[in-house]
């Protein structure tokens, strides 16, 4: 059984992890090359980005539960159809998104917040980064479906192939062509193309049951995809509400530095919450496929073994976040008031990470075994209940501290009610 788990949890937790390296590398250029107050406009995009991944992850995870479960039962062909089905759709969902995100990208920007002095850089960004909306969708959706199907390092070597080309083209697109944040957001939509042509091997050397197709779109199987995919996006999109309700505190009692600092706090957070979902969807397939089959046993130690797992991961990244915090803040910024002021805000930060994974895991395990009423339930609690008032509480009593701490006061209150629920549930 540990075979197994290193086998899918290995390869999602490292491409999840390269993912996360490349947006930090990404990061250092846009503060070295650009500058903090780009490093602001990013940041107000980040609920956006969040938001295509998770509708990435709501039909790849819905999805691939159905695939999974198919498989398990011996039902391939059944399988096959519904991966048609969702890809098809998926083409549709986001070409019509990165249509919206393109011609309304300054009023999209104004909602998220945008004051004067970060409205150009953000809306040029956001601009030309939905430009890409269709291979970051569908780039996220193959590599969790070929991962279900058998062939996680090759998901794991499209996703690295991708960072590391995104990564160089960082540097010439800003340092040597000088497009400033432009550059930026056209390397991450490069580096998304590059992911998806790499995974497209794997259909076109016919290494797994999955294969392109003609499909036409179920009304019910949508739907299907929607209910169990639904708590994945909930997941992302309690993230992007968190970055969305903080940006909102901090223009409200500060300004374009303390902006910048929660540029730099989420760029280098971005590693532990993607090895957090990585976990957690490296070892849904696990959940899914051993349900399916009544080996109920194995279910239960790979549920037990990813919550060690991610307790160690939190360890390991807030001892390397505490002690050498300053010196990976430097590699964004030389302004000592923001290189302060993220490492107070970082440290403060990580904290809540720990009870953040034990919700992941909860939320995706649940998801897993077809009881996405429950999933949705711990990603309600944690995005739409306590955040905005830990945040609008923490704000007023201990000001940019608080907004620091209201992560952790929502991730713990969260989990104390959820599993209260769950108790008077099981009674």
């Amino acid at each position: 059984m540990f075979r197994e788990f290193i086998h899918y949890a290995i390869p999602s937790v490292f491409a999840m992890f390269i993912s996360s390296l490349y947006v930090i590398v990404d990061g250092i250029f846009v503060g070295r090359g650009v500058g903090s107050l780009a490093l602001g406009a990013v940041n107000l995009v980040v609920p956006l980005s969040i938001f295509f991944f998770g509708i990435a992850s709501m039909f790849a995870v819905g999805g691939g539960a159905l695939i999974s479960d198919s498989f398990g039962k011996g039902k391939i062909e059944k399988g096959i159809n519904l991966f048609r089905e969702i890809l098809i759709f998926l083409f549709i969902l986001s070409f019509l998104l990165s249509g919206i995100c393109v011609i309304f990208s300054d009023k999209i920007v104004l909602f998220l917040g945008a004051n004067k002095k970060i409205f150009n850089e953000a809306n040029t960004y956001l601009k030309y980064y939905a430009m890409f909306c269709i291979p970051n969708i569908i780039g996220i959706s193959l590599s969790s479906f070929i991962r279900n199907d058998g062939n996680p390092n090759l998901a794991m070597i499209g996703t690295v192939s991708g960072a590391i080309l995104n990564v160089i083209l960082d540097y010439v697109f800003i340092f040597i062509f000088k497009w400033g944040i432009k550059g930026a957001a056209i390397a991450t939509g490069l580096g998304q193309i590059c992911t998806v042509l790499i995974i497209l091997l794997h259909f076109i050397l016919k290494k797994g049951y999955l294969s392109f197709g003609k499909s036409k779109l179920h009304k019910e199987n949508i739907l299907n995809f929607i209910k169990l995919g639904f708590p994945s996006f909930f997941t992302e999109i309690t993230f992007s509400i968190i970055v969305f309700c903080m940006n909102l505190a901090i223009l409200k009692i500060g300004n374009e530095n303390e902006m910048a600092s929660f540029g730099i706090i989420n760029y280098l957070t971005t590693i532990i919450y993607m090895l957090l979902l990585g976990l957690s969807f490296g070892i849904q397939p696990l959940f899914s496929f051993n349900y399916s089959a009544k080996k109920f046993e194995k279910v239960i130690y790979f549920y037990k073994f990813t919550i060690i797992s991610s307790f160690a991961i939190n360890i390991f990244y807030f001892c390397i976040s505490y002690f050498y915090g300053y010196e990976i803040i430097d590699l964004f910024t030389h302004n000592k008031f923001i290189r302060h002021e993220t490492y107070i805000g970082l440290c403060l930060f990580n904290i809540s990470f720990f009870i953040t994974g034990i919700n992941i895991i909860q939320s995706g395990y649940y998801q897993a075994i077809n009881l996405p009423k429950n999933s949705n339930i711990i990603c309600f609690l944690r995005s739409i209940i306590f955040l905005p008032i830990s945040v609008y509480i923490a704000s007023y009593y201990f000001g940019l501290k608080g907004i620091w701490l209201s992560p952790f006061f929502s991730e713990i209150f969260s989990f104390i009610t959820w599993n209260f629920f769950l108790k008077k549930i099981k009674k």
